[in-house]
């Protein structure tokens, strides 16, 4: 099972369960909290029915008044049920007056009724809320109208009728409501409680889902940039993430960076070595004839080959330690404002000796004044190492040319020679450390091959100044583009 479904059906678990569990307690609590308020609203109508009733139950029982039926407090709680209502509580409508009211003596007769079947000479002592209030208690009850019918419940709440003064109970009043008058605003509050947290869990599963796929996403970003880098080329940019994917996406990145440098190193290793094989071989055959008897013309010639190898196995190390500290660089070490064509000029000035031993000329076809922000010396270097290889692959009496341009955000030259050039197939390769083509014997003495760190220090140089080393065919020869970023005007 993939982690994202894996992820959702566990967050979908706890959300799904929370809410069921929240809304069952919840809607567990509607009906009893309705009943409670119920309960507490009857208590203080039959307390203040209660206390109405102390004058005709003192006339009463003093037997100078008339019966409780005919009092002008029985008339008053008919004229009660008989009002008209039509009331909107919070959308809903109420259109009846539902308090059902009797009163009853000291010992439990029912006296007064307002209920649809009076029970006007009953014997209620017996029921809870009477018998409660009589023995000084809090009387309350719920019973059925109808025995086996739930819906029927009617709650009853009582309050003693009290002698002013002595607080002689007097009798008994009580309230009565039915439940079904406030079942409909227990199922509209469960509906609406019921709605709501199905609305809530509906949002909490899209959150689920959001964040789900945040994560798979975020993911397979870290899976795609870890099996980039297992298959190699180019430099893959760390993808950018929050929290604590983003410590893992980093750690990710500096294991790649110790990884890659250590095959770095591998593969530097084995290449210097075989490359250092070709000069250290001529070194060990001339030393060896120079240690026995040879004719002066040998003896200078062996001697000329060692000092030649020599200072081949020196240039290759310098070029090694160039290149190697550019490439631990992420920056130009020491970028100033300057104007390129006086840093070429430079380069040109010191290439003048060999210029004229190969009898080559210069020719500018386009040279612009640029001025950017970057490394004299680095520039230099790449500079004088893209000369070196046209000087290497131009015919003798032939001519270099020089561009040297300004383009939108960027500050171009290139050198064209006249050689053989080189096979478009292996473009690509050049720049890269020891790849090197063959030089024509014209080039370089005894032709052969170079060890292309000239080039893969240019190529290092752009890439620090933000720009690149491009390679075009001149037939005959090769173009090489160098560009560097530039916002210069």
């Amino acid at each position: 099972m993939k982690i994202g479904l894996r992820l959702f059906l566990a967050f979908f678990l706890i959300a799904g369960l929370s809410a069921f569990f929240i809304l069952r307690v919840i809607l567990a609590e509607v009906k009893p909290s309705v009943r409670e308020v119920m309960e507490d609203l009857m208590v203080d109508s039959a307390h203040v029915l209660a206390a109405l009733a102390v004058d005709e139950m003192q006339a009463y029982e003093q037997g100078r008044g008339q019966p409780l039926a005919q009092t002008r407090l029985a008339q008053q709680l008919r004229e009660y049920a008989q009002r008209p209502v039509d009331a909107q509580i919070w959308g809903l409508r109420k259109q009846s007056l539902d308090f059902r009211i009797y009163l009853t003596d000291a010992q439990g007769q029912v006296l007064l009724d307002t209920g649809e079947q009076p029970a006007v000479g009953q014997d209620y002592s017996q029921w809870r809320d009477v018998a409660r209030v009589l023995r000084g208690e809090y009387g309350a009850r719920t019973s059925q109208s109808v025995q086996g019918d739930p819906s029927s419940h009617v709650m009853y709440v009582a309050a003693p009728v009290l002698e002013p003064g002595s607080g002689r109970t007097l009798g008994v009043l009580t309230v009565a409501k039915p439940l079904a008058t406030v079942q409909r605003f227990i199922d509209r509050a469960e509906q609406r409680i019921l709605f709501a947290g199905l609305s809530l869990l509906g949002l909490s599963l899209l959150i689920g889902v959001a964040v789900t796929a945040w994560l798979v996403l975020t993911v397979r970003r870290l899976r795609d940039y870890a099996q980039k880098v297992q298959a190699g080329g180019e430099r893959q940019a760390v993808p950018r993430v929050s929290g604590e994917l983003g410590e893992l996406a980093q750690a990710m990145d500096a294991m790649r960076a110790r990884l890659e440098g250590r095959e770095h190193i591998e593969q530097t290793v084995r290449a210097l070595t075989h490359e250092l094989k070709s000069p250290l071989a001529a070194l060990r055959g001339a030393g060896e004839l120079l240690q026995e008897e040879l004719a002066p013309a040998d003896r200078q010639r062996f001697a000329t080959q060692v000092v030649e190898q020599t200072e081949r196995l020196r240039e290759l190390v310098d070029r090694m330690l160039e290149l190697s500290k550019l490439e631990l660089q992420s920056a130009p070490a020491h970028p100033e404002r300057l104007q390129l064509e006086q840093v070429l000029q430079r380069v040109l000035d010191r290439a003048e000796p060999r210029l004229s031993q190969r009898g080559l000329q210069l020719q500018w076809l386009q040279r612009e004044a640029i001025a950017l922000q970057a490394d004299p010396e680095q520039l230099e270097l790449a500079l004088s190492n893209l000369l070196g290889n046209a000087l290497d692959f131009a015919p003798p009496g032939s001519s270099l040319e020089l561009r040297l341009w300004r383009e939108p955000g960027r500050a171009c030259f290139s050198v064209r020679d006249h050689g053989p050039g080189v096979p478009a197939l292996v473009w690509a390769q050049l720049g890269q450390r020891f790849f090197s083509t063959a030089r024509p014997a014209y080039g370089n003495a005894g032709g052969g091959k170079g060890s292309g760190l000239g080039l893969a220090i240019a190529r290092q140089v752009a890439l620090l100044h933000g720009g690149t080393l491009q390679f075009e065919a001149a037939e005959p020869g090769l173009r090489v583009i160098f560009t560097l970023a530039s916002h210069s005007t």
